[in-house]
């Protein structure tokens, strides 16, 4: 996988997240160019091992109102200071084959899909720049036979819909 920015910058991020363990609320993140943040706050860079030419991810706080983030991303609209963003957030995914039998009720659905049992819980990761770069991660919950977490999976399009959520954020 070719290294860039904004890879980098995701996988910190994912990392930073699973730190905290799971059954976590979505978590937001701003990015913002390393070199400009140690310009405007010089004394971070006495505090941290700053790296240049990359991004700093800055945590946001996310409403607990109930929403989904998803419908939180449609509000947010960055400052020009910020230069892309990372959402992390956790799902249930199900087969393709679960489809059709799962109920049409929202309520129903979730309550079918966790009690499905080939159901995968997983952490996304989606980081995006104004500039277009992508950079998007998953892992499942499953631990193997060691304990050590599930392999972490990473591209540019393994969650492009969560992609497309969080670009919209960055438009003007």
């Amino acid at each position: 996988m070719p290294d860039s920015p904004v890879r980098r910058a995701a996988l910190e991020v994912e990392h930073h997240v699973g730190t905290d363990g799971w059954d976590q609320p979505a978590r937001l993140f701003a990015l913002v160019p390393t070199d400009e943040l140690v310009k405007s706050e010089p004394e971070l860079a006495q505090n941290l091992s700053l790296g240049t030419g990359g991004f700093t991810s800055v945590e946001q706080d996310v409403p607990a109102d109930g929403r989904s983030i998803e419908d939180l991303l449609s509000e947010i609209s960055w400052p020009e200071s910020v230069t892309g963003c990372v959402v992390v957030m956790e799902r249930v995914m199900l087969p393709p084959d679960a489809e059709d039998s799962l109920p049409d009720d929202p309520t129903e659905l979730i309550a079918a899909a966790a009690a499905h049992p080939d159901r995968r819980e997983v952490r996304l990761v989606a980081a995006v720049t104004r500039g277009g770069a992508v950079h998007s991660a998953v892992r499942g919950r499953a631990l193997d036979s060691d304990g050590n977490s599930a392999e972490l999976l990473e591209g540019p399009d393994l969650v492009p819909g969560l992609v497309e959520l969080v670009r919209q954020t960055l438009e003007p």
